[in-house]
């Protein structure tokens, strides 16, 4: 099974569905094709030597090599990959759309809505997701002051403001990236603050300074 691959990017390929991207990496004359995200594909230069984490995943008939920038990213795959009725494409548009630390967020907040801009994910797969991925998934929230793990099981109040500051900033009209800015930019405010009023206007001074 091959876990990692150094080499040179000799082809950043074409994009494919959901956000992806196919390249092609060159380690000791062999080139591997290599499906990655749009994330990772924006720190690969052409020509340039790059590390990817790699996961190996097999099939019946096939196999494929999907790469990561970071060893969290392609953890965090390979948790989705365990959860009920998750495929590669599917763990792959998550990973693309949240990275690690967000997506501990997001399913800490019972973000649905955040989950249905995944593309791909209706709101009876988010709910689905949601369940899963808390009993099962492991993401350490990789901002925080001491580095602990964020406990998806017990967010409480805290992630219900958030969902609830979510829905208040759709509803007025923002898109899903300056939603995303926004509830980015009041993380730091959700240990001393619950108010959904308070912290809606937080995220509007976040915007606002954008």
């Amino acid at each position: 099974m091959i876990g990692s691959l150094r080499g040179t990017i000799i082809d950043r390929g074409l994009p494919q569905d959901k956000g992806t991207t196919e390249i092609l990496i060159e380690v000791m004359g062999v080139g591997y094709r290599v499906t990655v995200t749009s994330t990772t594909l924006s720190k690969l230069v052409l020509n340039d030597e790059a590390l990817l984490h790699i996961h190996h995943h097999l099939w019946e008939a096939d196999q494929k090599l999907f790469g990561f920038a970071h060893r969290d990213e392609r953890d965090a795959f390979e948790g989705l990959l365990a959860a009920h009725k998750v495929g590669p494409a599917l763990a792959l548009a998550i990973i693309g759309t949240y990275p690690p630390a967000e997506l501990a967020r997001v399913l800490a907040s019972d973000d649905i809505d955040a989950l249905c801009a995944v593309p791909g994910v209706g709101r009876k797969t988010a709910q689905r997701l949601l369940v899963d991925l808390k009993s099962s998934l492991v993401l350490p929230v990789l901002d925080t002051a001491d580095g602990t793990p964020i406990d998806l099981t017990s967010a409480g109040v805290a992630g219900s403001a958030v969902a609830d500051v979510r829905e208040a900033l759709t509803n007025l009209g923002y898109g899903t990236d300056e939603v995303k800015r926004a509830v980015a930019g009041i993380q730091s405010d959700l240990e001393n603050v619950t108010d959904t009023g308070i912290l809606l206007k937080q995220a509007l001074r976040v915007l606002a300074e954008a």
